[in-house]
C-alpha cells in the first residue's frame, strides 16, 4: 500500500456515499474543512480521528434557502443561536435567512446588524437583503455590502412589509439583475388577498378555513406569471417560494420553457398535509401561502419528482404556542419551524417509496447548490467540496415532539408523527455540529457567511436599452420602427 503524504483531521469508514444519480460505499478523507478524498479503506492516510458509520448513509448536509431566524427584533420567537441549532439537529449545513426582521435588511446599515446576530450560528448561511417598494435606493448597497440574495414580498406575511407595486418591482428586477443574485418571491398577489380577507372578516368568517378562502390558488398563480414576465424582460434570475398550489406549476413551466432563469422550492407541509387536517389541527396548520387540497399537494409531489418543482426547503416560522393558538384564525400568526424536521420527514417519505435517497439528494442539496452559486463548494460529497455531511440512519425510527425541537417554537403541526430516516451526526466543513443527536453547543459561532465569489454570471436581459436607469439618462430609440 503506497502511503497517502497527509494526515486526515477525520476519516468516515464504512458509509454509502449518496449522490443526486448513485450511490456507492466509500471511506471520506477530511483535512482543513474539505473533503481530501474519497476511496477504500486501505487507500485512506492517516487520521486525527476515525468514526466508523458501517451501515449508514453519507448524504450533501440539505441548503435550505427559506429560514427566518426573526434576529433583530423577534427573538422571543427565535435567535440566530437557537435557529441554527435546530438546523444542525435537523442535517442542515447551509440556510439562508430571510429579511423581514425587525428592523428589516432593506440596507446595508440593517445588513451589518443582521452579520453580526449571525456571529453565533453554528451552520453556514447566506443572506437576504429585501427589495421593497421604498429602497431601490438601497439595493446597489445591499449588492456591494455583501447580501446572498434578495427576498419580494408580493403578498402580506409576518412583519406586515408593504408589497412593492410592479413598478418598483421592475425597476427593482433591473437592477438586481447584473449582478447575478436570485430574486425570491413570495408569489401572493395582495391586492386579491386583501379584498377577499375584508370581505370575509365583514361575514364573520373567522374559522381556519376561511384562511385559504382568502388566499386562493389564483393569487399564487398570478404572481408568478407576472414576475415570470418582469424576470424574462429584465434577465433577472428569480426563485418562487412555498409553492403550494397546482395552478402555480402552469406559470413556472411556462417559464422554464421560454428559457427563464426561474426555479422554484416547495415545503413539507404542502406535500405531507392537505384541507382534511385543518380540523385536527386549527389556527396550528395556518401558514402563507395556505395548505390546500389533496390534490394540489399530489400534483406538487408530481412537479417535485418531475424537475418542475427544483427543490425543498421549509420557511422555518416559529412563533410562540400562545401566537398560534388562536380562536379567531385572523389572530393567529402564520407558520411554524420545520428546518429541524424536513430531513426525517422527507427521509420518511424515501423509505416509503415516493422518492429515491438520490432524488431526495438532488432536491435538497445539490439543486439549491447549483441555483443560489454554492456549486462546487456545496452540495456535494467530492474532493474539493467542504466537508458538509449529514450521516443518515435509515432505520432509525423517532417520534417529532415539539417540547423536543431546539427552536424557541415549541409547537408543530407534525406533532406525534413517527419518522423513519434520522441524521444522527452533521458536520460543517469538517466540522462534527451535531453528534449522535447531540447538539455540539461550543459549535455556536463557527457557521459562516458563504462567499461573494460564489455569485452567479447574470444572463442577458432582452430589453436593456429600456431600463429605468436608461431612460432617465435621455430618450429611448425606437429599433426598428416604421414610418
Amino acid at each position: 500500500m503506497s502511503e497517502t503524504p497527509f494526515t486526515a483531521d477525520l476519516v468516515l469508514t464504512g458509509g454509502t456515499v449518496v449522490t443526486g444519480k448513485t450511490r456507492y460505499r466509500a471511506d471520506i478523507a477530511i483535512k482543513d474543512g474539505l473533503i481530501a478524498l474519497l476511496g477504500k479503506p486501505e487507500t485512506m492516510p492517516a487520521a486525527r480521528e476515525i468514526v466508523d458509520v458501517s451501515g449508514k448513509f453519507l448524504l450533501p448536509g440539505a441548503i435550505d434557502m427559506h429560514v427566518h431566524f426573526r434576529e433583530p427584533g423577534y427573538t422571543h420567537k427565535e435567535d440566530w443561536r437557537t435557529g441554527t441549532a435546530a438546523a444542525a439537529m435537523g442535517g442542515t449545513t447551509t440556510v439562508f435567512e430571510m429579511p423581514n426582521t425587525n428592523p428589516p435588511t432593506r440596507s446595508v446599515v440593517e445588513l451589518r446588524q443582521k452579520q453580526e446576530a449571525a456571529r453565533k450560528a453554528h451552520v453556514d448561511f447566506g443572506l437576504y437583503g429585501l427589495l421593497a417598494e421604498d429602497n431601490i435606493d438601497e439595493l446597489t448597497g445591499l449588492i456591494e455590502g455583501g447580501v446572498n440574495a434578495f427576498k419580494c414580498f408580493m403578498g402580506n406575511t409576518f412583519g406586515n412589509l408593504p408589497s412593492p407595486s410592479t413598478g418598483a418591482m421592475l425597476e427593482g428586477f433591473e437592477v438586481i439583475a447584473p449582478s447575478g443574485l436570485r430574486i425570491s418571491l413570495h408569489a401572493e398577489t395582495a391586492s386579491i388577498m386583501a379584498w377577499r380577507q375584508q370581505r370575509l372578516m365583514a361575514a364573520g368568517r373567522n374559522d381556519p378555513l376561511a384562511h385559504i378562502a382568502a388566499r386562493p390558488a389564483i393569487v399564487a398563480a398570478e404572481a408568478v406569471a407576472r414576475a415570470a414576465e418582469l424576470a424574462e424582460w429584465t434577465g433577472a434570475r428569480i426563485h418562487v417560494l412555498h409553492i403550494s398550489s397546482e395552478a402555480e406549476l402552469r406559470p413556472l413551466a411556462d417559464a422554464k420553457a421560454r428559457g427563464v432563469e426561474i426555479t422554484g422550492e416547495t415545503c413539507p407541509c404542502y406535500l405531507l398535509l392537505d384541507t382534511r387536517d385543518y380540523a385536527r389541527l386549527g389556527s396550528v396548520i395556518r401558514v402563507n401561502p395556505p395548505v390546500r387540497e389533496a390534490s394540489d399537494s399530489e400534483a406538487i409531489w408530481n412537479a417535485l419528482r418531475n424537475g418542475v418543482i427544483d427543490m425543498i426547503a421549509t420557511d422555518h416560522a416559529p412563533h410562540t404556542p400562545e401566537e398560534k393558538r388562536k380562536e379567531i384564525i385572523w389572530q393567529a400568526d402564520c407558520g411554524f419551524p420545520g428546518v429541524e424536521t424536513q430531513m426525517p420527514l422527507m427521509l420518511n417519505e424515501v423509505s416509503r417509496g415516493r422518492i429515491s435517497l438520490e432524488h431526495y439528494v438532488r432536491i435538497s442539496a445539490e439543486n439549491p447548490a447549483m441555483a443560489f452559486g454554492l456549486w462546487p463548494a456545496k452540495g456535494r460529497i467530492e474532493p474539493g467540496a467542504e466537508a458538509d455531511i449529514a450521516v443518515v440512519d435509515m432505520e432509525r425510527t423517532e417520534t417529532i415532539r415539539a417540547d423536543a425541537l431546539h427552536s424557541r417554537g415549541k409547537i408543530t403541526p407534525f406533532e406525534g408523527v413517527s419518522v423513519t430516516g434520522i441524521p444522527i451526526h452533521t458536520l460543517v466543513r469538517g466540522r462534527f455540529v451535531q453528534r449522535d443527536r447531540k447538539l455540539i453547543e461550543q459549535t455556536s459561532g463557527w457557521g459562516r457567511q458563504v462567499t461573494a465569489i460564489q455569485r452567479m454570471p447574470a444572463p442577458n436581459p432582452k430589453h436593456v436599452d429600456q431600463t429605468l436607469a436608461a431612460c432617465l439618462q435621455g430618450p429611448v430609440v425606437a429599433s426598428g420602427a416604421s414610418s
